[in-house]
C-alpha cells in the first residue's frame, strides 16, 4: 500500500469514527438554536410566537368564573371586575375592556366603546402587563430571555389590546377620545403616588405610548417600529396612530404628575422627580411654573362618571378612600355636617319628596335607590361615603346649594380631605348660579389671596362682596356697611 493510499485509508477511518459525534454535535446545535428561536418569540426569527398558533392558545389563562356564562349574574360579575380593576389588576382591566366591547353575545346589552377603551388603556399603562419576570441568562443564545411563557402570554395580551384600542379610538370623535383620556386620568389619580407616576410616564417622551420602556416590543410595534406578521411593512409605516396619540408627549405635564406624586408624601416619587429633572437639560426650568399649576390641578371628575349603559349596570367609583386623612374626613360627616344638607341633595336628585332631617327618616327603598345610582352594594343604611356621594352627585347635576356645601366640605376637610383648589372650583360654580354665599366666599378668596389657587385681587373681592350683599346675604351686607362706614370716616377727615 502506498503512502497516499495509507493516508487516504487513515482519513477514511478517522472520518468514520467521528461521523456520529459530528452528527450529534450538529443536531445539538440545531436543537439549541430551535429552542432559542421558539422561546424568544420574534427575536431572531422575524415571526412572533403567537403567529404560530391560534389566539386562544396564546392568551393568558382566566378563571372559569370570568370566562363562563354570566348572563344571569352579569352585574355581579361586572362589580367584581371593577373592584379588582380599580385596584390595578391587569387581567381584570383587560376583561372589562372585552366585556364593554361586547366580544361575547351575552355582553351586547352593556356595549360601550368609551368604557371599553378606558380599560384597555388602563391595562396598557399597567406595569403588571410588561414588567419582566422569571428571566434567565441564556448566554450566547440571546442573553436574558423569559424562563416561562408568562411573559409571552402577557405580550400577546398587550399586542391584542393595542389593536383593539387603536380600532376603537379610530372610530371615535375628538370629544369621545377626550372622555377616554379623562377617565384614565381620574382612575389613576385615585391610586395616589403610583397612579401619578404612571400619568407622568404617559406624558414623558422618554417612554413608550403607555408608559412602558421605550424599547418594549409592543411599544415599538405601536410606534410603527416593530416587526412580525404579514403586514409588517405597513405597520412600520403607520403604527397604531390613534392609540399612540391618546396621551400627547409633554414635558410640563410629565413634570406636573411627578410633582403631584411627590405631594402624596411618597419618597420614591421624589427620587423619580429628581431623575426626571436631570434626564433633559431644560426640564428643571419648569419647577416654579409646575408648582403653581399643581396647586390648581383637580381631577376631571368628582367621582367616576355616573353614566350607565342600556343595561342599567352603573359605572361606579370602586376605589375606596385611603389613608388616615381620608378616614378622618369621612368620620367628620357624622359629627360636623348637618344631615339636612344630605337630605336636600337627595330631594334634588328626586330620591325623596321631602327633605329628611335625619338618616332614620330614609326608607330602605330610598337608600337602595341612591346606592343603585352610585353602583354601590345594596344596604339598608347610608354610609358616610354615600352621604358624600349624594352631595357630589347633586352638585355635578347643577344644584347650587349642593355646590356650595361641597365647596365648604373641601375648604374644611369634612367628608373629603381639604383641597383649596376644589373648594375654589365649587364656590365658583355656585357663584355663577347666583349663590350670594358663594359670592361672599369668593370675595374672601380674592381679598386674602390663596397662593396658586386665587391671586389677591382687591377690586374683584369688593365687586363680589357688593354683589353678595345686594343679593341679601347677611354677613356680606354687614361687612359692606363696615367698609362704607370706614370710607365715610376717611373722607370726613379730608
Amino acid at each position: 500500500m502506498g503512502e497516499g493510499e495509507a493516508n487516504k485509508t487513515d482519513r477514511g477511518r478517522f472520518d468514520r469514527s467521528r461521523g456520529p459525534v459530528a452528527i450529534a454535535a450538529i443536531a445539538g446545535v440545531l436543537a439549541l438554536t430551535a429552542f432559542g428561536m421558539a422561546s424568544c418569540g420574534d427575536r431572531g426569527s422575524g415571526i412572533r410566537f403567537w403567529q404560530r398558533a391560534d389566539a386562544s392558545s396564546n392568551a393568558c389563562p382566566r378563571p372559569a368564573s370570568l370566562t363562563g356564562s354570566e348572563f344571569n349574574a352579569q352585574e355581579t360579575g361586572l362589580r367584581a371586575l371593577r373592584r379588582a380593576a380599580f385596584r390595578g389588576d391587569f387581567f381584570a382591566q383587560l376583561e372589562l375592556g372585552s366585556r364593554y366591547a361586547a366580544l361575547r353575545a351575552t355582553d351586547k346589552n352593556i356595549e360601550d366603546p368609551i368604557e371599553s377603551a378606558t380599560w384597555y388603556a388602563m391595562a396598557l399603562a399597567n406595569d403588571e402587563g410588561y414588567a419582566p419576570i422569571n428571566r434567565v441568562d441564556r448566554g450566547g443564545f440571546g442573553g436574558w430571555r423569559p424562563l416561562s411563557k408568562y411573559d409571552d402570554c402577557r405580550a400577546f395580551e398587550r399586542h391584542t389590546a393595542y389593536q383593539r384600542l387603536d380600532r376603537q379610538l379610530g372610530q371615535m370623535t375628538r370629544e369621545e377620545q377626550e372622555s377616554v383620556r379623562d377617565r384614565v386620568v381620574y382612575i389613576l389619580s385615585t391610586q395616589d403616588a403610583e397612579g401619578f407616576r404612571t400619568l407622568a410616564r404617559l406624558h414623558d417622551g422618554l417612554y413608550g405610548p403607555f408608559g412602558e420602556p421605550e424599547d418594549n416590543r409592543e411599544a415599538r410595534e405601536a410606534w410603527g417600529r416593530g416587526s412580525g406578521g404579514p403586514d409588517t411593512r405597513d405597520r412600520r409605516r403607520r403604527g397604531y396612530l390613534a392609540a399612540t396619540s391618546l396621551f400627547p408627549r409633554n414635558d410640563v405635564d410629565a413634570y406636573l404628575y411627578n410633582y403631584l406624586a411627590v405631594q402624596t408624601g411618597d419618597v420614591g416619587a421624589y427620587v423619580l422627580m429628581k431623575d426626571f429633572e436631570r434626564s433633559a437639560p431644560s426640564r428643571d426650568q419648569y419647577s416654579r411654573f409646575v408648582e403653581a399649576k399643581a396647586r390648581q390641578w383637580t381631577p376631571p371628575f368628582e367621582f367616576y362618571p355616573n353614566e350607565a349603559p342600556a343595561s342599567g349596570v352603573p359605572f361606579s367609583d370602586e376605589s375606596r378612600p385611603r389613608g388616615d386623612a381620608y378616614e378622618y374626613a369621612l368620620t367628620r360627616m357624622g359629627t360636623e355636617l348637618p344631615f339636612v344638607h344630605v337630605g336636600r341633595a337627595l330631594r334634588y336628585l328626586g330620591i325623596t319628596e321631602t327633605v329628611p332631617a335625619r338618616p332614620e327618616d330614609l326608607s330602605k327603598r330610598q337608600v337602595e335607590t341612591l346606592e343603585a345610582m352610585l353602583g354601590h352594594p345594596m344596604e339598608s343604611r347610608l354610609s358616610y361615603l354615600e352621604r358624600v356621594r349624594a352631595i357630589q352627585l347633586a352638585a355635578i347635576n347643577g344644584s347650587s346649594e349642593a355646590q356650595l356645601v361641597l365647596a365648604v366640605m373641601y375648604a374644611e376637610g369634612i367628608g373629603l380631605p381639604a383641597d383649596y383648589a376644589r373648594a375654589f372650583k365649587w364656590f365658583d360654580e355656585a357663584a355663577r348660579q347666583g349663590s350670594p354665599e358663594a359670592k361672599f366666599a369668593m370675595s374672601s378668596y380674592f381679598a386674602l389671596g390663596v397662593s396658586g389657587v386665587a391671586d389677591q385681587d382687591k377690586a374683584q373681592a369688593v365687586a363680589l362682596r357688593i354683589d353678595s350683599a345686594l343679593s341679601g346675604f347677611g354677613p356680606s351686607a354687614a361687612r359692606l356697611q363696615a367698609v362704607l362706614a370706614q370710607v365715610s370716616r376717611s373722607q370726613q377727615r379730608r
